[in-house]
């Protein structure tokens, strides 16, 4: 059995092939546009504060940040995204001093007292809620 294709089958497949490429193209640049729009440009200086989210990824903007001694075991290069502008609040200081971070990066908190207990049901599940004091 043989199929004969005609000019009018080949127009009708060429004209569909051409409709899908221009909503491929419609619905990309809607992506980019909408993409371009939340996205912001980071750029900043020696002496900028920021906040640090710890995490490893490589990438092709980096900054070397001034660590104190105490976290002289922290690599110090750090890809842009890791980083978020801070403005400075005196709230927000800890004393270094105060604070032992370990080796793995973790810092040991004392259990001073129990503040309040409480129970949530959850479905089949009970949860224990407990409110501690740490030091």
């Amino acid at each position: 059995m043989a199929f004969v294709v005609g000019p009018k089958i080949i127009q009708q497949t060429t004209d569909k092939i051409k409709m899908i490429q221009e909503k491929m193209k419609a619905s990309q640049s809607r992506w980019k546009s909408y993409h371009d729009k939340r996205r912001k440009a980071l750029e900043f200086e020696v002496g900028d504060h920021v906040f640090l989210r710890v995490t490893p990824r490589v990438g092709e903007v980096a900054y070397q940040i001034a660590m104190p001694q105490s976290l002289a075991n922290l690599h110090d290069v750090f890809h842009v995204s890791q980083l978020k502008r801070y403005i400075a609040d005196p709230s927000h200081v800890v004393k270094v001093d105060d604070v032992q971070v370990k080796d793995n990066l973790t810092v040991e908190k004392l259990h001073m007292r129990t503040e309040d207990r409480e129970s949530k049901q959850l479905c089949d599940k009970e949860i224990a809620l407990v409110k501690v004091v740490w030091g």
